[in-house]
């Protein structure tokens, strides 16, 4: 009887055991879903921004001067050093005002890396869905040079170079860093020499650090794209010696 009774209880932990995972499995599908989902929405109410700023002739809303006085005050003076009173003055409005549309300082911030980081997972999903091969890695750097490009998006990526310390912990920034990740591993083998894993990592800095290294009041934007993709490229997919 004894013999029987552990039997039976073996049976039922294994039991327990095999429906704790399945449940466990259904609980993270059921959040990657929902990650999936928020970035889906996230997407869809940038592009309607789009939408609405182009009809309206291109002038931004109070939410969006808000994010863009913050990110300028933010990359001048510090994330820290910054106070939301500051951003109300510089903006003409009241803190009241201000605290309508974002409560915090990381409000803001999240609400410009969320944007960002939705435009850049739609880019990994395009990344993903081909050959790994060095057209889809050119590829991919031409398209993400070109989302730099566009808006305000490597204002963002200068914040955080000049906000290092601030992001280290911070949600946004940890999101952010967790996005430069996912690029780098798209553009290297995880099993690559040691010094291609570098190129990669370096060729996303040099579409980044175009925007603050490059000092010249007479570079225009668009030559500042050229010169870092130019780079990228050739870190990538370096010329092979004749």
């Amino acid at each position: 009887m004894p013999h029987r009774d552990n039997h039976e209880h073996v049976r039922q932990v294994q039991a327990a055991g095999r429906e704790a995972i399945r449940e466990a499995r259904e609980a993270a599908r059921e959040q990657a879903r929902q990650a999936r989902d928020q970035v889906k929405e996230t997407i869809r109410q940038a592009r309607e921004a789009e939408r609405d700023s182009r009809r309206t002739g291109g002038e931004p809303d109070t939410r969006t001067k808000i994010q863009q006085v913050a990110l300028d005050l933010f990359t001048e003076r510090g994330y820290e050093a910054t106070s939301l009173r500051e951003i109300a003055e510089r903006l003409g409005v009241t803190k009241a005002a201000l605290y309508y549309h974002f409560k915090s300082k990381d409000e803001i911030i999240e609400s410009l890396v969320n944007d960002r980081a939705a435009r850049i997972t739609e880019l990994l999903e395009w990344a993903e869905a081909q050959p790994r091969t060095p057209e889809t890695r050119r590829e991919f750097l031409e398209r993400y040079s070109q989302l730099l490009h566009e808006g305000s998006h490597h204002e963002v990526m200068r914040f955080f170079e000049r906000n290092q310390t601030s992001m280290a912990h911070n949600k946004a920034g940890l999101l952010m860093r967790a996005k430069m990740g996912q690029m780098i591993d798209l553009l290297t083998d995880r099993d690559a020499p040691l010094a291609d894993q570098v190129r990669g990592s370096l060729a996303i800095f040099a579409l980044h650090s175009t925007w603050f290294i490059l000092r010249d009041p007479e570079v225009t934007d668009d030559e500042r794209r050229a010169a870092a993709l130019e780079v990228a490229l050739s870190l990538v997919d370096p010329p092979q010696p004749r």
